[in-house]
């Protein structure tokens, strides 16, 4: 673990990676898409509580499903990206925690607390939902991460009658680097660190 990526992967990752708008007509295999899971499923969550879930979208049923939950700005991207992942959370994560934390008796911690179930479910999945991207990028796909949707109705749609509950939407393939905007502008490290 003491090795650094090289700056082409780094690259790959970070400077280089943009979010994608417009896409190539590639597809997504399901293969690749397990594949994703499989690498962002290793990074840390809170007693590996792991409450990310994940709801691919790639056939155009699926996708028309999901057109009214949209805002007017997000429709045709996602209509015509390969793949839309849904990130969820589990509001029940903690049953699974006898099994993905044994050493202690978590369960306790989270069941009957409304308050920390949401709470820890919520920033757990966010991170979760992070190491998605970057294994999505790290894996050779392009993304398109987005919040401009409407959560009730996905939530009715797709998560009816399950403890799941929509975070944010990614769009997953090909995109197409001439249709890119210029990158926006980031905040350098005086202006969002301090050291102590």
């Amino acid at each position: 673990m003491s090795e650094i990526l090289s700056d082409a992967g780094l690259d790959q990752i970070f400077r280089d990676a943009r979010t994608h708008s417009v896409w190539q007509d590639t597809g997504v295999s399901d293969v690749l898409l397990e594949a994703i899971y499989d690498l962002a499923k290793m990074g840390p969550t809170s007693a590996n509580c792991s409450p990310m879930r994940v709801l691919f979208l790639r056939s155009k049923e699926a996708k028309e499903r999901l057109r009214p939950a949209l805002d007017a700005g997000n429709v045709d991207k996602t209509m015509a990206a390969p793949a839309t992942a849904i990130l969820a959370y589990d509001m029940e994560f903690y049953e699974k925690l006898p099994a993905l934390f044994p050493h202690a008796d978590a369960r306790s911690w989270f069941a009957g607390k409304p308050k920390a179930i949401e709470q820890t479910a919520q920033r757990n999945g966010s991170l979760q939902g992070a190491y998605f991207i970057i294994a999505a990028r790290a894996l050779g796909l392009d993304c398109g991460p987005m919040s401009g949707f409407n959560r009730t109705k996905v939530d009715e749609v797709f998560f009816a009658d399950t403890p799941w509950r929509s975070n944010f939407l990614c769009n997953l393939g090909h995109g197409d680097p001439e249709k890119l905007h210029p990158r926006s502008p980031r905040l350098d490290f005086d202006e969002a660190c301090r050291l102590l």
